[in-house]
């Protein structure tokens, strides 16, 4: 008789349906599947961390899939095993993702050291999922060395992707430059390596163009890490121009931080605010579900509806609600 592996072990393994099994897992709300998904991870830490971290982010429409794609294809042609963390934005009806249903990196998705995992956004800002970071984390155990996370890229809110990378990556058009003096200084702050895609055909001139605006002015932006300043060029997804150069400025970059010590500093900065953030959404949890706070919270919200309390007294007192009972 053949003894069944544990979810643990397959995933170790490399199998890509028991890796889905584990995220769908660590995703659950429920308190049972939370439990045993908290020892799964824990297990699996040790295993964990062995590859190269990187955040995409663009605008709707500026193609971050189909960079991806042609991105992901290119490493796993030069030996590398990909997974992609997929972020879509969330139905405000229903919670489910909008774009969970639609075919995504056809191409890339069905090579054998491809893995791609779109999940709803939900209510998380930020342009990552609550359990992003955890699923990164398994993805790595399955033994895939390069993982990317595709953000939601619906505005600025994209600090929580970059503080779980170890690069950070952001696409832009072709004449975005154009609009420069109105940029958003926070989600460039946050990029080490700014790509203008979209350069192929009669778009390539106005491309680089772009980079080249875009080159000058992050000279007057601090960069996040001091062993590295923010590169900017122009690629295609289309016919792959500049496609091999991105892997190179990444590998570039990491071997910079490594080097001045930054990487490890950095990544032991994201435990500790992955820590934090996880005691905040928990702390949040139990007090929503305090029956005490439960009990006054109509009451409560009510006068700060009507006007007849200030939010923050409210706050203050649902929190000595919350104290008074735990």
């Amino acid at each position: 008789m053949v003894e069944k592996l544990s979810l643990e072990k397959q995933i170790l393994d490399g199998d890509r349906r028991a890796l889905a099994k584990g995220i769908t897992a660590i995703e659950s709300s429920r308190l049972d599947h939370r439990q045993s998904a908290d020892q799964l991870l824990q297990k699996l830490l040790p295993h964990s961390g062995n590859s190269i971290r990187i955040g995409i982010s663009g605008a709707p429409g500026v193609g971050k899939s189909t960079f991806i794609e042609s991105f992901g294809n290119h490493l796993i042609d030069i030996g590398h095993k990909v997974a992609v963390l997929a972020v879509d934005p969330s139905s405000v009806l229903t919670g489910g993702s909008i774009l969970g249903d639609k075919t995504r990196m056809q191409t890339f998705s069905m090579r054998e050291n491809a893995f791609v995992r779109p999940s709803p956004a939900g209510e998380t800002l930020g342009g990552v999922t609550r359990r992003t970071r955890e699923s990164l984390l398994l993805c790595e155990a399955a033994g895939f060395d390069v993982i990317i996370i595709e953000t939601v890229g619906v505005g600025q809110s994209e600090t929580r992707a970059a503080d779980m990378v170890d690069a950070f990556v952001l696409l832009l058009l072709p004449s975005a430059g154009d609009e420069l003096q109105g940029i958003k200084r926070g989600i460039t702050e946050l990029a080490d390596i700014v790509l203008v895609n979209k350069a192929d055909g009669e778009q390539r001139a106005v491309a680089q163009r772009t980079a080249d605006e875009y080159r000058s002015a992050l000279q007057f932006i601090k960069a996040r890490h001091n062993a590295w300043k923010p590169i900017v060029s122009a690629c295609s997804s289309f016919d792959g121009h500049g496609i091999t150069e991105v892997w190179e400025h990444l590998i570039e970059m990491q071997l910079a931080l490594k080097e001045s010590g930054e990487f490890e500093t950095h990544r032991a900065d994201q435990a500790l605010a992955w820590m934090w953030g996880e005691t905040t959404a928990l702390v949040l949890s139990d007090l929503k579900d305090n029956p005490g706070v439960r009990s006054s919270v109509l009451s409560i919200e009510k006068a700060v509806f009507s006007g007849a309390l200030h939010p923050t007294l409210a706050a203050r007192q649902l929190l000595e609600k919350f104290k008074g009972t735990t």
